[in-house]
């Protein structure tokens, strides 16, 4: 049954929520469409107010919930649905790893055509909150009002926290965020007090004006913390301020540092990092191994649970110590150094250059000798020259960004004939598609995917592929 909204907008009464799809939306049918309900979890029943409408599918909200799902819970952060994070903080953590289960065995028969008969149950996350060792805050004279009957008239409208979704100009203010420890909270909200009461201007998105631009904080499992502070357009005096304000009242900073970035875009990479207190670094340690982290350095954002990824990885790789490894999309080295005394040589190739340096320098601090690393983009880099230099590897380790794979790596790892490949991603869809090219020549054996971001959608997965006899 539908009717109108007093808005004139389309409801659908009594939809039982069946499915939850990738982007972690709840999925409902009528007779006519699929509807994707935003915070509908599966065993809802709802009334579903039609927001866009395509096709044969469409897009709603929960107008009204009829029926809750077994699998729902309260929410315990108080920015929850308004924050474009932590999306799933309304189901049980088991369903969680159930349903993220379910989309990587779909994804991978679908997309795939894989037998998934070898899967393994998903490794839960060890943390569910304050497990990112990294968060990157927005400065913004813009804040979202949480309630259109605000009362805007004398109100500070200066926030620091987390983009609206859809609104790239609209800046939630977060009082607290259950996903770094502190003293994340504390530091930011201090930051943002101080700057108010000193007058210092907040980023304007769309006029690109303001002083304070973006907050970085870092903190590593080794109990070290780095601050970085960006600014836009400072007056005199107003980073020697707020930066000696931060290092006086968070001495425990191991890194504090602080960039001026007048471009229209936050990145950071192309831009000039100033040390105000401290290294320009922290490190990560796993397996006592140290890994050097600068401002610019990839590394997993939950540590405790890459170290599980790694361990996973490296089982799948199954090395006897007279391997060459060959380490595909390797960033800094974190999993080349971490399997490298299991193997005889390890060869990792990376699209950055920054990261490289980074990857040489982490095996040069660990005095790790069976390491080399390359720059350059994949499927040049991966030539039947480069082949022929370094050896035909025994097994390979691929860890691609969201996009996958490029055809043409694809085809140098068919060319290749690893006896073994390990594929970590961070995207089933992806990874499926990938995998179907790789049939041709691989069996996928076995699958385990790895629960890297509680209350979110995402999900890591580890693909072992074998040669075919």
């Amino acid at each position: 049954m539908r009717r109108k909204s007093s808005q004139e907008r389309l409801v659908f009464n009594d939809i039982e929520i069946i499915d939850i799809a990738e982007e972690g939306k709840g999925v409902g049918k009528t007779d006519e469409l699929v509807l994707f309900v935003e915070k509908a979890i599966p065993g809802d029943v709802v009334d579903v107010e039609l927001l866009r409408k395509k096709k044969s599918f469409g897009e709603g909200r929960i107008q009204t919930l009829k029926k809750a799902s077994e699998h729902r819970v309260e929410p315990f952060c108080e920015h929850f649905g308004v924050c474009g994070g932590c999306k799933w903080q309304h189901m049980t953590y088991d369903a969680q790893l159930l349903f993220k289960q379910q989309s990587v065995e779909n994804a991978l028969t679908r997309i795939g055509k894989v037998d998934t008969s070898s899967m393994e149950p998903i490794l839960a996350s060890g943390q569910t909150e304050y497990y990112r060792n990294k968060l990157e805050y927005t400065f913004s004279n813009k804040k979202w009002l949480t309630s259109v009957d605000d009362n805007v008239d004398g109100m500070n409208m200066d926030a620091l926290g987390f983009h609206v979704p859809g609104r790239f100009d609209k800046i939630l203010n977060v009082n607290h965020c259950y996903l770094q420890e502190d003293p994340s909270n504390v530091l930011r909200n201090s930051v943002r007090e101080f700057a108010i009461a000193n007058d210092i201007s907040f980023y304007d998105l769309r006029g690109h004006s303001g002083v304070l631009r973006n907050l970085i904080i870092r903190i590593s499992s080794t109990g070290e913390l780095m601050v970085i502070v960006v600014f836009a357009y400072p007056e005199e005096g107003q980073v020697e301020l707020l930066m000696s304000f931060i290092q006086e009242k968070f001495p425990s900073i191991t890194s504090l540092l602080y960039i001026i970035n007048q471009k229209k875009n936050d990145t950071i990479f192309d831009q000039e990092i100033e040390i105000y207190n401290g290294r320009d670094f922290i490190y990560e340690e796993m397996e006592g191994l140290k890994f050097k982290v600068g401002p610019k350095s990839f590394y997993q954002t939950n540590s405790a649970q890459a170290y599980e990824l790694y361990k996973i990885t490296r089982d799948f790789a199954g090395l006897s110590g007279h391997e060459l490894v060959y380490d595909l999309y390797t960033g800094a080295g974190t999993i080349a150094n971490f399997v490298a005394k299991y193997a005889k040589e390890v060869v990792g190739v990376e699209y950055v250059p920054s990261a490289i340096e980074d990857a040489k320098i982490n095996s040069e601090i660990n005095g790790v000798k069976n390491t080399k690393f390359y720059a350059g983009d994949m499927k040049d880099v991966l030539t039947a020259h480069f082949i022929a230099q370094h050896g035909k590897p025994d097994v390979v380790i691929t860890d691609p960004p969201r996009a996958g794979m490029h055809t043409d790596v694809v085809a140098r790892l068919l060319e290749m004939e690893a006896p073994k490949i390990v594929y970590v991603s961070c995207n089933a869809a992806t990874q499926a598609r990938d995998l179907t090219l790789l049939a041709e020549k691989y069996d996928v054996v076995r699958i385990k995917p790895v629960d890297m971001f509680p209350h979110t959608q995402h999900v890591e997965n580890v693909v072992l592929l074998k040669l075919k006899g």
